[in-house]
Order: C-alpha cells, then sequence, then structure tokens
C-alpha cells in the first residue's frame, strides 16, 4: 500500500522528530533555551520610550531622547503648503465659446437692417425725425438719438468692418467679465474652447483681458477715427457698453476643483525619516517646530511596553535559526547534545543578550551620540569563540548567527552591523581552531584585529555615508578584538571548573609531554604509550578526514589506556618477548584483569580532570566486543564460560 505524499511527508517529519528526541539527552534543558530565545525577543520588542514626557513646541527639554525605532513622521501643515504650492501652479481650466458673439452680432445686423429700411422708407427728406421700430426688441432700449446715429452710413461701416472684428479677435482668444474676479495663477490658464473641443495652454499671462478693457480699447480706437463725430462716438460707446456681450471665457469651478483635487491626492506628504539611534532632541535644547511633531509621533507609538509584531518575529527566526544546533545540514541529528550543552549555550546567550540591551539602555541615559562607537565595541566575537572552543563547526556557526541576530537588534544597530559582528565571529573561531597553545591564542589578536577592520571598512564603503569618525571606529573595532581574546581567556576556565567541559585550551594543555599521566604512562607502560601515539596519529587523521573534533579524537586516544598503569606487564605491548604472566592464571582472572584497565582508565581520567568527554571515551574504546581469546581458551579447559563474563561493557 503506498501512502499519498502528505501523508508519507508527515510521516517523515514525525519520524525526524522522533529520531531528534531519541538521539539528544536534552531533556528540560531545550524548554530552558527556547525560554531564553523567548525573553530577548521580547527585549528587543521592549519600548524604552514610554516614560518620556511629550514636551511642548518652545519647551526646553530635561533629557536626551533617542529614536529607538525606524519611524517616518508626517508633517501637515509642510505637506498641506506643498500641495497649496502645487495647486498654485496648476493653471485654472476656463470654457471658450463664441456662442454669446455670434448671438450679439446677429442681433446687431438685424437693428442696423431695421434702421436701414425704416430709413429708405421714410426717405431723405426728414432725416431729423427718425421712427425707430417699435418692435424691435434690441433697438427699443436705445433713444431716438442713439438710433439716429447709428442708422448713419459712416457709423454703420466703422461698426461692422472696424468694431465688430475688434470684439471677435479679442473674444476669439479668449475675453473674461471682469479680472478683478478672475481666477488666474503664475502658471496661466487651461482654455477649454467648446467649439472644437480642444484645449489650449496659455501659459505666459501676465493679464487676462476682460470687457472693461476692451470697451476701453474701442473707444481709444474710435477718438483715433476722424470720420465720426462727438455724437457718433457716444452712440456707439452706448450701444457696445449695454449690448455687449459679457465674456466668452468663463471660469469652470467644477472641472478645476475636480483637477485639484486629483493634485491633493496624488501629493506625497511631507515626511521626516527618523532613524533608529537618532537624537531626537538633547537635554537644554529648546525644541523646534520640526522636533514637536517628531516627538509627537513617537509619544503616540510609544504608548505600549512592548511591540508583540516585532517580539514575535524575533522569536520565530531566532527559533529557526537555533534548529541548527540540533539538525546537521545533511538532516541528520549530528553529535548528542546533552542537557549540560543546552543550557550552557542558552546562558551564553543570555548573557550576550543581557549585556547587548544593557549597554544600550546605558548609552540612552547618558549620551546617545556615543552609541554607534559602543556598537563598534561590542565583543560579540568572545561567546562564538568560547563556543568554537567546546563544540564543532555547525554549532558555533549557528550560535553566530544567532548572538549576531540578537546583537544587531538589541543595540538598534543598522543591519550592516550584523555582518560584521557574524565575519568577525567566524574569523575568530578558525583562529581559536588553529592555535597550537595560548601563546598562539594571544597572537591572533593581530590578525582577528587587522580582519575585523577589513570587515568594517567594506561595510562602510557599501553604506555609502560619509563618516568623520572613522578613525574611532577603527579604534573601537581593534578593542573590540583585544577584549574578545580577554574574555575568551577568562571565561573559558569557568566553564571547565562548572559545566566539567575540556576546552580547546586543555586540550592543547593535556597534549603536553609535561603531563604527569603522561610521563607516568611512558615509564610504567612504555608499549602502551608507543601504541597510543600510534593510535592517536590514526585517529587525528581518521577525525579530519569526516570533519569531528580532530583535538579531542587525539588526546583522547593519547589517554585511552591510561587504566593499563596499574598492571602493564600483563599486556602484551609492554612484555617485549618474555614471560606472559596470563599463561599461568585462569581464563576468566585474565578476563577480569583486562576488563579493569577499562574500570581504572575512567576512574583515573575522572581523578586527574582529564574531562567527562576523554572519561567517556576511554569507557568506551573497546566497545562490547567479547575477548575471544580467553573466551575460547575457558571452553578448550571443558569450562561452561558465559559470555557476559568476557564482554566490554
Amino acid at each position: 500500500m503506498t501512502l499519498p505524499k502528505t501523508d508519507a511527508r508527515n510521516s517523515k517529519n514525525l519520524s525526524l522528530f522522533q529520531t531528534l528526541q531519541r538521539h539528544h539527552r536534552c531533556g528540560w534543558a531545550v524548554l530552558f533555551l527556547i525560554a531564553t530565545l523567548f525573553l530577548l525577543s521580547v527585549l528587543s520588542g521592549a519600548n524604552l520610550n514610554t516614560e518620556n514626557r511629550l514636551y511642548l513646541m518652545g519647551d526646553i527639554a530635561q533629557s536626551n531622547i533617542v529614536a529607538d525605532k525606524d519611524l517616518y513622521v508626517e508633517d501637515p501643515k509642510g505637506t498641506e503648503e506643498r500641495i497649496s504650492n502645487a495647486i498654485l501652479l496648476q493653471p485654472p481650466i476656463y470654457d471658450l465659446t463664441l456662442s454669446p458673439y455670434l448671438k450679439f452680432q446677429d442681433a446687431l445686423v438685424k437693428t442696423m437692417r431695421s434702421l436701414n429700411t425704416d430709413k429708405d422708407m421714410r426717405g431723405e427728406a426728414v432725416p431729423d425725425e427718425p421712427q425707430a421700430p417699435r418692435d424691435d426688441s434690441f433697438a427699443a432700449s436705445f433713444s431716438d438719438e442713439i438710433l439716429q446715429e447709428l442708422a448713419k452710413p459712416e457709423v454703420q461701416d466703422i461698426l461692422l468692418k472696424q468694431i465688430l472684428p475688434l470684439i471677435l479677435q479679442r473674444m476669439s482668444t479668449g475675453l473674461v467679465s471682469d479680472i478683478r474676479q478672475s481666477h488666474v495663477t503664475s502658471a496661466g490658464i487651461l482654455i477649454h474652447d467648446l467649439d472644437s473641443d480642444r484645449m489650449i495652454l496659455r501659459p505666459e499671462l501676465s493679464t487676462l483681458p476682460d470687457v472693461h478693457s476692451m470697451l476701453a480699447e474701442i473707444s481709444v480706437t474710435l477718438r483715433q477715427n476722424n470720420k465720426l463725430n462727438a455724437k457718433s462716438r457716444r452712440a456707439l460707446n452706448v450701444l457696445l457698453q449695454t449690448t455687449l456681450p459679457p465674456a466668452s471665457l468663463t471660469l469652470n469651478q467644477e472641472a478645476t476643483k475636480r483637477k485639484e483635487d486629483e493634485i491633493r491626492r496624488s501629493i506625497k506628504p511631507v515626511l521626516y525619516h527618523i532613524q533608529k539611534g537618532e537624537s531626537i532632541v538633547q537635554k537644554g535644547e529648546r525644541v523646534s517646530r520640526e522636533q514637536y511633531i517628531k516627538l509627537q509621533a513617537f509619544y503616540q507609538s510609544s504608548q505600549s511596553l512592548v511591540d508583540w509584531s516585532k517580539t514575535m518575529g524575533v522569536f520565530f527566526t531566532s527559533l529557526f535559526i537555533g534548529l541548527g544546533f540540533f539538525i546537521a545540514p545533511s538532516g541528520k541529528p549530528g553529535t548528542p547534545l546533552l542537557r549540560k550543552d543546552v543550557i550552557l549555550i542558552s546562558l551564553l546567550l543570555l548573557c550576550m543578550g543581557l549585556s547587548a540591551f544593557g549597554a544600550y539602555v546605558l548609552a540612552l541615559k547618558t549620551d546617545p551620540r556615543y552609541l554607534p562607537i559602543l556598537v563598534t565595541l561590542f565583543p560579540v566575537a568572545s561567546v562564538v569563540g568560547l563556543t568554537a572552543t567546546i563544540f564543532a563547526a555547525r554549532r558555533y556557526c549557528t550560535m553566530g548567527l544567532l548572538t549576531a541576530f540578537f546583537a544587531t537588534i538589541l543595540l538598534h544597530a543598522p543591519w550592516q552591523i550584523f555582518s560584521f559582528y557574524f565575519l568577525g565571529s567566524m574569523l575568530f573561531t578558525w583562529l581559536v581552531a588553529n592555535t597550537l597553545n595560548r601563546q598562539d591564542a594571544v597572537w591572533s589578536v593581530v590578525p582577528l584585529t587587522i580582519g575585523q577592520m577589513v570587515i568594517w571598512m567594506g561595510i562602510f564603503l557599501l553604506s555609502q555615508q560619509p563618516s568623520p569618525d572613522l578613525p574611532i571606529h577603527l579604534t573601537a573595532v581593534a578593542v573590540n578584538s583585544v577584549l574578545s581574546l580577554i574574555l575568551l581567556f577568562a571565561v573559558s576556565p569557568v566553564l571547565e571548573l562548572a559545566f566539567g567541559y575540556t576546552t580547546r585550551f586543555r586540550l592543547m594543555e593535556l597534549m603536553s609531554l609535561e603531563q604527569p599521566l603522561l610521563q607516568e604512562l611512558m615509564v610504567s607502560a612504555p608499549g602502551t604509550y608507543h601504541h597510543s601515539l600510534i593510535v592517536a596519529n590514526m585517529v587525528e587523521a581518521g577525525a579530519k578526514a569526516i570533519g569531528a573534533n580532530s583535538l579531542l579524537c587525539k588526546v583522547s586516544a593519547l589517554y585511552h589506556d591510561i587504566g593499563k598503569i596499574s598492571y602493564p606487564e600483563y599486556f602484551i605491548e609492554n612484555q617485549f618477548g618474555g614471560v606472559n604472566r596470563h599463561d599461568k592464571l585462569a581464563p576468566s582472572m585474565s578476563a577480569l584483569i583486562l576488563l579493569s584497565q577499562v574500570k581504572k582508565g575512567t576512574e583515573l581520567a575522572l581523578q586527574t580532570n582529564l574531562g567527562q568527554d576523554i572519561a567517556d571515551i576511554i569507557q568506551q574504546h573497546h566497545g562490547t566486543r567479547i575477548m575471544r581469546f580467553f573466551y575460547q581458551k575457558a571452553l578448550n579447559l571443558g569450562e561452561k564460560p558465559s559470555e557476559s563474563d568476557y564482554c566490554y561493557t
């Protein structure tokens, strides 16, 4: 029967978790690690500005206020000014049509024809007694004196050939009723020709012609015409002032308002970008309008004690990174993690996280300007270096990711600092892993300092932000390297005593031929000592080939047979061709002597503080094999031996 893909995948995941549970002997320590990650996540989301008072504009600040997060703050007044300026640059929309002019022209021509017809009917004998046609509403609004002047041929000729074309020209280009009441901007006006449905922009417009200016222009034109007398000019002025269309341009308020609304929606607000660690206001400084806006925004966004969204994001990310302690890249569980291993990892993370959080709070309370220097000084590499003295590469790389991640967040540093912390930690672990003694570790501060300076310069160039404090930062990098080395030397003995670890430095000390146990082995059991040297070299090569802890394997091989110190002559490598004492012993007694070397070696390792790891390897180095030679000897003697009496356990 074939399982569906989903069921097969779930079965595989369940099998993986069961394998992890059986493989690692962590117990409740895993809960302690999860609690540590959660606590550090809560500190990452902690709001440190909840007690900051909200200063008003013009107040004197009584304390330093520093931004603990990135924030964009809108300036409402600045946004409104930007919108107003954009609207002022938007030309108003006017509708242009010649329909009023055409109506005016038709009425005027009709009146002229009516006057001419009336004049023809009466003849030329009585020119001083014209009779206006009473049925013409256009002409009915004028006096007989005006109509008499308008009936003259020269007046009609000037009206039709000069005045009307001038009016048509002005109205065709655009004429408003009253310039004082018109909406005109420096951007000109946008004319919508209703007759042709075209949009015309008149950008350069110092003054917009109106009816009053056109009447003044016509009046000047009439005064300059010698064919007209005063009465005729007055008649034409009265005619035009009374009957002239109000305008050819009218403001389309609806379209203009719609355009202004579009501009208002499209204008981006004026924002102040406040970065983490940026000083908003200094103690003793008078609060400006811009600072007041920033303070108000931070006050409103800082009401909750913890930013739970950020907290949970950090927590889930750290949990995912923390899986690297338990699962190898191949998907296999890797070497077992003991309870003390998980507790140590948790304590190192907790100490590092609390130190970073405390350093940040201290910087806020004293002088936030020194926070960037403090970020550079913080020795994250020391924690990862300590891990490298105990665990293999996979686990100290995971520790490097976690410490760099939490330190960057808790110090509210830019994300480029994560690269500085992680790469610096990896450089330090490489140097520690290649040291042969403590003197080599001391001198490793030189390449560590140079390497971290190169990493810092790379980050500085990538950020593309000029910094006048670059020499100070490089000095801080050097101090960071020295602090990392000092902490490594100071804490590693504590780990050896408190947790029973055999650190890398302790392992290098145990390799020395000056060790009393090795000297005793060399004198009491020279054959066993030579055998241990050969095995140590073989084991070291094999451990390097498979990526195991080669130093631990080599040292353990040197000491794996120290239990033979008690009865060296009972082991063949120390008999040198002489009498074999087992020839006179019963098989069961020989088996007891051989079995005792494992027990005595384990006890001796613990008594001389070789460490639990080496003691475990001594206890396990024979596995559970049966001593076949003595078991067969007992059978040959007619005994009925039990296999358990002849097996290593």
